[in-house]
């Protein structure tokens, strides 16, 4: 009788220690379903500093802070006033349950202790088969010191000429990797390259990673200026038989205006447009919203497109990306192009982009023209082409699109592997 009660206190004991143990430190996920979109949102929270951070992964937002009204025992209470967001949860068995609510929507929104690990099989690991740089060049006239990643191929040898690409990134200040939703494009492209015979230098944007200058005050033209700088430096280090340029999206379009001017060997545009900035934002914010529910078109024509975008962005960029019309630079181009697209790209639509393109660029027996049925502005296979899907797809980038831009350079640039 004695050992069944001293049993019972025990157990009272384990529980109570158990409650008392609750704590909201660390990190926590959750899954908040609005309308036909699913968002994973992250919370860290610091008792110590009583402080919670939030984390939107499939918008790749970070660190948001949070002002914390209530943290104590089992009850957080916490709100982001400038977007209207509120949530109030109870920590009940190692679990937050809660109410999340933001401008008139309300739902139930549950946490769960843990990190999300994201699993990115074609990212390459170190030590590498190839030999990598760290480097900087300069650009003068804008008071700018770009720093990259310059990486030799496989097998390189001093003295050896080899075809080199000058990686540009996509519209947004972004690093040499192109990082974006814990994916690495560049980095996983530029390791390809080199197991391919293929030379490569990425390079972080202006005012990004380690790079110097002011990225709020750049536009298009600016950031083709800087990368005609890196192709000058390439063409300096008299290492290479051929300098080319391969560019994501706004990079892409970057191609096309250095390619113009006689300053690429070759070009590889991976969804860069070639058409009306104006006429293709207005495709692509129709094509988005329709994605989240709009029954109708938001913006009816150019004109609606422009107003739409500047009272969201009127900075420098934008006012000067919604005025470009890459197709202007086409009939000027007269090294060997490569330009991709995927079929299920919302931002740069493949289809419309493909037919300006093939109708302005003059004609060679080296360029290389396709659209990818399946992929996505990223060149992910993606049934939708939802930029929210990104960080939830594990592939970086296709395995084809990877194996034909390789195949493609060492056939222009007359390499043999």
């Amino acid at each position: 009788m004695k050992m069944a009660r001293y049993f019972f206190l025990i157990l009272m004991l384990t529980a109570l220690i158990q409650v008392s143990a609750q704590s909201f430190n660390g990190t926590w996920k959750g899954v908040l379903t609005v309308g036909p979109q699913k968002l994973t949102l992250i919370l860290h929270v610091s008792e110590a500093e009583r402080s919670a951070k939030l984390d939107v992964m499939e918008q790749g937002a970070k660190g948001l802070p949070l002002t914390v009204n209530v943290m104590e025992n089992d009850s957080l209470n916490v709100v982001m006033t400038q977007i209207g967001l509120h949530y109030a949860g109870r920590l009940r068995n190692g679990v937050i349950e809660g109410t999340f609510s933001q401008n008139g929507f309300t739902t139930q929104l549950i946490f769960n202790k843990g990190e999300v690990v994201l699993k990115r099989p074609q990212e390459p690991k170190t030590p590498f088969p190839y030999r990598v740089e760290e480097v900087k060049f300069d650009h003068k006239e804008a008071n700018v010191t770009l720093a990259g990643t310059l990486t030799f191929p496989e097998g390189y040898k001093e003295g050896q000429k080899v075809p080199v690409v000058l990686m540009v990134t996509g519209s947004g200040p972004q690093n040499r990797d192109e990082e974006l939703m814990g994916h690495k494009p560049f980095l996983v492209l530029a390791d390809r390259l080199a197991r391919h015979g293929i030379a490569s230098l990425r390079y972080d944007d202006r005012g990004t990673g380690l790079s110097t200058g002011d990225f709020s005050s750049v536009t298009t033209a600016a950031l083709a200026t800087d990368a005609l700088a890196g192709i000058k430096y390439l063409r300096g280090l008299k290492k290479f038989s051929c300098v080319g340029i391969l560019g994501h999206s706004e990079g892409g379009s970057i191609a096309y205006m250095l390619g113009a001017g006689g300053n690429a060997d070759f070009i590889v545009s991976l969804a860069g447009p070639a058409c009306k900035v104006d006429t293709l934002m207005m495709l692509q914010l129709n094509k988005l919203s329709r994605l989240q529910g709009a029954k109708e078109d938001v913006a009816h024509n150019v004109s609606e497109t422009r107003q739409l975008l500047l009272s969201q962005d009127g900075g420098p960029w934008m006012k000067a990306f919604l005025n470009m019309d890459f197709s202007q630079f086409l009939k000027s181009v007269k090294c060997p192009v490569m330009a991709l697209g995927g079929s299920n790209d919302l931002n740069v639509p493949a289809e419309f982009n493909m037919k300006v393109l093939k109708s302005k660029l003059p004609s060679n027996s080296k360029d290389f023209i396709k659209i990818y049925p399946g992929l996505n502005h990223l060149f992910q296979h993606s049934s939708t082409g939802n930029p929210l899907d990104y960080v939830n797809i594990e592939e970086t980038m296709s395995e084809e699109v990877m194996n034909d831009v390789c195949t493609w350079i060492n056939k222009v640039t007359n390499t043999h592997h």
